[in-house]
């Protein structure tokens, strides 16, 4: 099953076409063997009936040269040879004559079987016949090994055929008495029945193969035709989620009936996500402006307050506040940023912001590689920058790490805290979800530095993953495509 699943493609396109490619194959296989059972079956009965209908004439030759005194046999033949009349070769031998016999053909010893029982039903009193289908250029005709084609050509070119297609030949010898056997030879009424009988010649199989490989053909343009919408529909909505619609043009509404309702609906979601996502950005900068007025008031009230418990209270609960909204402020605006991607240096980038740390007082390991990522660069700066801020606000040091793998670039960022337990993965990414242990290293921070970090990073095609370090720690890695 594993490999058959292997085996299975993972696009549309790929499915549909070996869907059915092999719909119409299957199909042609199993019309092909239906109708090549029944040619065979017609063939056999054709075939059979023939073998009754030589039998009848040859038992009627038998039963004349029997007739004949001996003297006159032999001047009977020879007047058939220059005259005609007669669809045996007929000749006399002193004793049976071997015969090279066809084999490989059921229908040929079907045939020889009927001719047997049909001249033991027509001349019950004979001794025997020994019959056998031969091809003319092996058929042996009298003793001494004369051959078919040491014989004059007007002795057999008006009963057997020689050129330019050689059929097979019947060949019926019997003893007419005592050291005198008879000797014919003729051609089925079919002479090409053996051909006949097969469905797999050449000039049959090649129109089947020519009309499969045009079903095949117009299946695979169906279903270019149905795919290819949808693949413009998977790179539009892509684009969409990696905040580059405003490269993409619009949809094409052509194709199918329900396409083109895909497109208008997903074209209609797209522009009503616009609008949200402009009217949130309003929302919030309002928010913002508007709280900044009334806090800022009611900071300064709180120091006209004589209980000095009282007004740090307060302060505390204002500067809470403040933090909160430019909390929120940063959450909306942070993960949206409007740049365009470029090429990046990783080195540079990563090494202005450890310096920058290194100046505060942090210790942070870093190793350049010589390594560029595709990105947009204010947007990964600040995401690095978040992770960064985490690991020195909560492991004390940090190591950055850079390093390439097929189609990837990674960038790990490592601190030497306790880590994180393995139930409290699943959480750190929503807005202000705090651990115990963060609590206590940063009173100030609002949980929100991860998530903005991983809509960043989502948003440029990458993904970001959290796990403990062997070693200990938290190490948090930025995979982007190469």
């Amino acid at each position: 099953m594993g490999r058959l699943r292997r085996l299975w493609p993972a696009s549309l396109l790929g499915r549909l076409t070996l869907v059915m490619v092999a719909g119409v194959l299957v199909t042609q296989v199993a019309a092909s063997a239906i109708w090549a059972s029944q040619l065979r079956a017609k063939s056999r009965v054709e075939a059979e009936s023939s073998a009754q209908y030589v039998a009848h004439s040859a038992a009627g030759a038998i039963r004349f040269f029997r007739s004949l005194p001996p003297a006159y046999r032999m001047l009977i033949i020879q007047q058939l040879r220059e005259m005609g009349g007669t669809r045996f070769f007929v000749n006399f031998n002193h004793a049976y004559v071997p015969v090279s016999q066809i084999r490989g053909y059921p229908l040929a010893d079907s045939v020889i079987a009927t001719v047997g029982a049909t001249l033991k039903a027509d001349l019950p009193h004979s001794p025997g016949f020994q019959l056998a289908f031969s091809w003319p250029d092996k058929l042996v005709v009298a003793e001494h090994d004369v051959r078919l084609n040491d014989l004059p050509d007007s002795w057999v070119q008006h009963v057997l055929l020689l050129q330019p297609d050689p059929a097979p030949i019947l060949v019926i010898q019997t003893e007419i008495e005592p050291g005198n056997w008879l000797y014919m030879a003729a051609l089925m009424p079919n002479p090409y029945f053996l051909s006949s009988n097969d469905p797999f010649t050449w000039d049959r199989l090649t129109p089947q193969a020519l009309s499969l490989a045009v079903v095949l053909v117009l299946c695979l343009l169906v279903v270019r035709s149905i795919t290819r919408p949808l693949a413009a529909l998977s790179d539009a909505a892509a684009a969409f989620g990696q905040g580059q619609d405003e490269e993409t043009r619009p949809l094409p509404e052509t194709g199918s009936r329900e396409f083109i309702n895909t497109a208008r609906a997903f074209s209609a979601m797209r522009e009503r996500i616009h609008r949200y996502i402009e009217d949130r950005e309003r929302l919030f900068i309002s928010i913002s402006h508007d709280l900044r007025t009334p806090i800022t008031r009611l900071k300064l009230r709180s120091e006209l307050l004589d209980d000095e418990a009282l007004r740090n209270e307060f302060e505390e609960d204002l500067d809470e506040l403040d933090m909160m909204v430019k909390g929120a402020l940063q959450c909306v605006k942070d993960s949206d940023i409007h740049e365009n991607p470029a090429e990046i240096k990783l080195d540079a980038m990563v090494g202005r912001l450890v310096r920058s740390a290194q100046l505060a007082g942090h210790v942070v390991a870093w190793q350049p590689e010589g390594l560029t990522v595709r990105a947009k660069p204010l947007a990964l700066k600040r995401a690095l920058g978040n992770l960064l801020d985490n690991a020195l606000f909560y492991g004390q040091r940090a190591e950055i790490r850079a390093y390439a793998a097929p189609g990837t670039v990674t960038i790990a960022v490592r601190d030497h805290g306790p880590g994180v337990p393995d139930d409290a993965f699943a959480s750190l990414f929503d807005p202000y979800v705090r651990l115990a242990h963060g609590r206590e290293q940063n009173d100030g921070g609002m949980g929100l530095g991860l998530g903005i970090a991983r809509g960043i990073i989502e948003a440029q095609g990458g993904e970001l993953i959290l796990e403990n370090h062997p070693e200990g720690g938290l190490n948090a890695m930025i995979r982007l495509p190469a």
